[in-house]
């Protein structure tokens, strides 16, 4: 996994230095406090893959223009914007091992400089001069609220199904990963044929994404995660694993699993009991093979392009949204 890692990092090292410059110069507030509290949520370990996605493709589609890194810090900001907004709606106190920026400048603060850079975003995309980029990014960003009202209105119940779930991960992470990739194929005047096979790389790459995200919260530790263990259900939110092993559970099981999850400040012991049932009644397992299941799908969507290094990097990147520990 840390070779898979190191190989995607070396290769594209360029690009992501050219990203984060980007970043930097094109935030552009009017004022002290905006920059803060940008950077505070822009410049605390992210990936960057979206961005990166983004260049990857243009290139695949053999762009010659020069405007690709600065169109894809689009992503990054709206991706930042999200997160300032769904951590005060969550209450959240951690994000990427930092405290979150509405616990340190206060929540109207972080939802306005979420707002920010969601109009920065979108001013770049119109720099490109093409309605129908400037088009998707508005429905990019009406999905992703869309997802983020329907998480919140299904918040803490217990009944909520594998459907409703497949819905929020797709508005709330699928269709950015998507755009990313789709509207590369436009930015380099693409065929549609193209702009399809890659419109589903990044669909199916999102949706598998967030899958082991949402895995990773029953197996990995708060220093490793940059959020506390647990957090999602400390914050009411049902996702695939525990939605498949109620669904599979005997009563008996399943009315403890509901009297843990239903209790928010549920011990470290009672977590780690819960876990064991979610491996037993096979909802890890599940999440596992229908993350698998996308990434394959994600792959198979890169054939209609030639080999090239640029490729496999993106091949590289969905074996690596399967596999990660981070």
């Amino acid at each position: 996994m840390k070779d898979l890692k190191t190989n995607i990092l070396d290769q594209t090292a360029g690009d992501l230095v050219e990203i984060e410059k980007a970043l930097h110069e094109n935030l552009q507030p009017n004022l002290d406090l905006v920059s803060k509290v940008a950077e505070h949520i822009l410049f605390s370990g992210g990936k960057r893959l979206r961005p990166l996605l983004m260049v990857l493709c243009a290139r695949l589609c053999g762009y010659q223009g020069s405007y690709d890194h600065t169109f894809s810090i689009i992503f990054e900001y709206l991706h930042a914007a999200t997160l300032l907004h769904d951590d005060l709606i969550d209450d959240a106190t951690l994000r990427r091992g930092k405290p979150a920026a509405h616990t340190v400048f206060g929540n109207s603060t972080a939802v306005l400089v979420g707002d920010f850079l969601l109009a920065r975003g979108l001013s770049i995309a119109a720099a490109t001069g093409q309605p129908k980029i400037i088009e998707i990014m508005a429905d990019i960003t009406e999905h992703m609220s869309q997802g983020e009202i329907h998480q919140l209105q299904r918040k803490g119940k217990l009944d909520l199904t594998e459907t409703e779930y497949m819905d929020i991960i797709r508005c709330k992470t699928a269709v950015l990963f998507q755009g990313a990739c789709r509207i590369s194929a436009l930015l380099a005047e693409a065929t549609e044929k193209r702009e399809r096979g890659l419109a589903d790389y990044g669909y199916h790459l999102g949706m598998a994404f967030q899958m082991v995200d949402d895995l990773l919260d029953y197996s990995e530790s708060t220093a490793t995660m940059g959020k506390r263990v647990g957090a999602d259900l400390r914050e009411g939110k049902l996702t695939l694993p525990v939605i498949y092993a109620l669904q599979q559970a005997g009563k008996a099981e399943r009315q403890q699993m509901e009297q843990i999850i239903g209790d928010a400040n549920f011990s470290v012991e009672a977590f780690e009991t819960l876990k064991a049932m979610l491996r037993k009644n096979g909802g890890i397992a599940y999440t596992q093979d229908l993350a698998k299941e996308h990434i394959a799908n994600a792959r198979n969507a890169l054939n209609i392009f030639d080999a090239s290094e640029t490729r496999d990097i993106l091949l590289d990147i969905a074996d690596y949204a399967i596999t990660r520990k981070l």
